[in-house]
């Protein structure tokens, strides 16, 4: 098992923003990286969250800026 166990809930907000919780160990630090074509990915960092209590919240305020938008996390 790794340190980061999940990436969950992922849903829009009645605020029309996405979001998704993210789960692991307590204090780690998690980078949140997107991009829009899977097929020439380019990953840019849109978040970095602390796992506080095991857990973060990650929002994107400007996902409806983009056709297609993918997400993955990553230690720094």
């Amino acid at each position: 098992m790794t340190p980061l166990d999940l990436f969950e809930n992922a849903k829009c907000q009645p605020d029309d923003k996405f979001g998704f919780t993210i789960t692991g160990s307590s204090n780690l630090v998690i980078v949140v990286e997107s991009c829009t074509n899977l097929g020439i990915p380019v990953w840019l960092p849109v978040g970095t969250n602390t796992l506080t209590n095991g857990q973060s919240y990650f929002r994107d305020a400007r996902w409806t800026n983009y056709p297609a938008r993918f997400y993955r996390l990553r230690l720094p």
